[in-house]
């Protein structure tokens, strides 16, 4: 299994072949527009765009499993990005990232990068993970650790 055998859905319901994104660098994220944490959204948009011409492709997926903190459809989520923050990088559908119903792609990417906690479950929303070229999941990033503070991980692998 590799991050290839996954897929995500848009919000309009298509489904996207993460075989797509081969030999890009992913930086994928569990979002929230209702989160202290939102105008990181912003930051991931930045990043897109310093190193998007270069390979790295953001994938945001809205998540409403903390606090509430994404409780509109994944169509609305998607347009907060995109007004608020200008965001142009990919909005999935909305997805559980713990518990019964997680998204495979997540029990997946928490699998390679279990953190450093007791449990591999996401803590709260902005948990970012990076991966490689290849496909492999190569480092996992907290909620509180600023986008900015990947871009020495990020420039290593582009």
């Amino acid at each position: 299994m590799s991050i290839y055998s996954f897929a995500g859905v848009t919000p309009s319901g298509k489904e996207v072949s993460f075989t797509e994104y081969e030999g890009k660098v992913l930086l994928i994220a569990n979002t929230a527009s209702k989160c202290g944490l939102t105008p990181q959204y912003g930051d991931l948009q930045k990043l897109y765009e310093q190193y998007g011409e270069q390979g790295l492709v953001v994938l945001g997926f809205p998540c409403n499993q903390f606090a509430g903190q994404e409780p509109g459809t994944s169509e609305e989520a998607e347009e907060f990005c995109k007004i608020n923050y200008g965001v142009t990088f990919p909005v999935f559908a909305k997805v559980d990232v713990n518990g019964p119903d997680a998204s495979p792609l997540f029990e997946y990417l928490k699998s390679q990068q279990p953190g450093s906690g007791e449990s591999s479950d996401i803590g709260w929303n902005f948990t970012k993970f990076l991966v490689d070229r290849t496909g492999n999941v190569v480092a996992r990033f907290e909620p509180k650790q600023a986008p900015e503070t990947m871009k020495e991980n990020i420039e290593s692998l582009l």
